[in-house]
């Protein structure tokens, strides 16, 4: 294998091997803990514009699948895995990890200590890095040092869509619901768990605003994943759109950056973290009842809720989940609307929290049941 490089943007290097394209990449270095789930991982848009780090060691031992694939694109800028499986044993794979990333022209890096990678970006925070073929030179870091994520939602808005747009797997024993989903870089596991409950879904970009949406007349409104700063200046025009729609009324459950969004929807801030939280095993505490939750989870930023909030809004805004590891939050509730941080969808798993589509659901449906009957909806 040929010899490679990754050079972060603190000057710290590591040598290992290329595998997958034999390409320089830059990107926002981040990594996630889960076990499993990797063809989920490099086929969610919300690791747009980052060089992901597997944790765990042997990566690939099952192949490659596409009915597991999130979306048909791979939107991470790089891969980092220790040992790569070459040889995959599963009767559902077609290819191994290193043809895929090939095919698709992601750079992949192994053979390097992912452990001590891990815990300098735990220590330092999240880190800009390149990955080259050569010895890396000064000229390499400050490259990796100067690199932004540009146009993250723009980049990936709409490309899960073509999996799951058919909409083949409503059931028909009811008429179905019409529920809008806003495509920030959507997973296709969240329209699944829509159809599978009897929803017809209706994608619509990021680039839409509330009369585009309201042509359709939904019953419900979802706001999906996505990569990027939830308070970047690119991001204006759809937390308008968002502001617009929340004041009608109408059930919004937002997921990941969703969340982000409403929460900035409605006059809250957001914080970037100092490494997110990356992986299918990050504890979550139901607020109401205590219960903890193991969730899936894909986030850099997090809404700032705290004390001071929670007084100001009281009447309209309520914290459901926090992190149980580090407090911070993972869910509000606005009433009609509601939404959180981590992912009810996973299909990589768990999928402890699925039942947040059926609480959406019923107050969808209570909405549904409020218009026919000619009352003001609930705003």
């Amino acid at each position: 294998m040929k010899t490679a490089y990754l050079i972060l943007e603190n000057g710290i290097s590591f040598k290992g091997y290329i595998f997958g394209a034999e390409k320089e990449t830059i990107g926002e270095i981040v990594f996630t803990t889960a076990m499993t789930g990797y063809l989920e991982t490099l086929t969610d848009p919300s690791y747009y514009g980052q060089i992901v780090v597997q944790t765990f060691p042997l990566i690939g031992n099952y192949g490659v699948i596409p009915e597991d694939f999130e979306s048909e694109k791979i939107s991470l800028f790089g891969y980092i895995v220790k040992y790569p499986c070459h040889t995959p044993s599963n009767f559902r794979s077609i290819e191994n990890l290193d043809t895929l990333l090939k095919k698709r022209g992601i750079t992949g890096l192994c053979g390097i200590d992912t452990r001590m990678l891990t815990r300098i970006i735990r220590n330092s925070g999240v880190l800009n890095g390149k990955i080259t073929c050569t010895e890396p030179v000064e000229k390499d870091r400050l490259e990796a040092a100067a690199y932004i994520i540009k146009n993250p939602v723009e980049n990936v808005s709409g490309i899960s869509a073509s999996k799951t747009q058919n909409n083949e797997k409503v059931r028909h024993e009811s008429k179905p619901l019409e529920i809008a989903l806003l495509d920030f870089g959507s997973k296709g596991g969240i329209m699944d768990a829509l159809n599978r409950r009897n929803c017809r879904v209706i994608c619509f970009p990021s680039t839409v605003n509330a009369a585009g949406i309201m042509k359709i007349k939904p019953s419900g409104i979802i706001l999906s994943n996505g990569p990027g700063d939830p308070s970047d200046p690119g991001n204006e025009g759809i937390i308008n759109t968002i502001r617009v729609l929340d004041n009608m009324g109408i059930p919004i459950f937002g997921i990941c950056l969703g969340h982000q969004l409403l929460a900035l929807a409605r006059g809250l801030k957001t914080k970037k973290m100092k490494f997110g939280h990356r992986g299918s095993n990050q504890p979550v505490k139901d607020i109401s009842s205590g219960r903890v939750y193991i969730t899936s989870q894909n986030h850099g930023y997090s809404v700032a809720y705290d004390s001071g909030m929670e007084q100001l809004n009281k009447d309209s805004i309520k914290e459901s989940f926090v992190n149980v590891n580090d407090g911070t939050n993972e869910g509000l509730d606005y009433g009609s609307s509601f939404s959180v941080q981590f992912h009810p969808e996973a299909q990589g798993g768990p999928l402890d929290t699925s039942f947040l589509f059926d609480i959406f659901l019923d107050r969808v449906q209570n909405y549904c049941s409020i218009i026919e009957e000619g009352q003001d909806a609930p705003g």
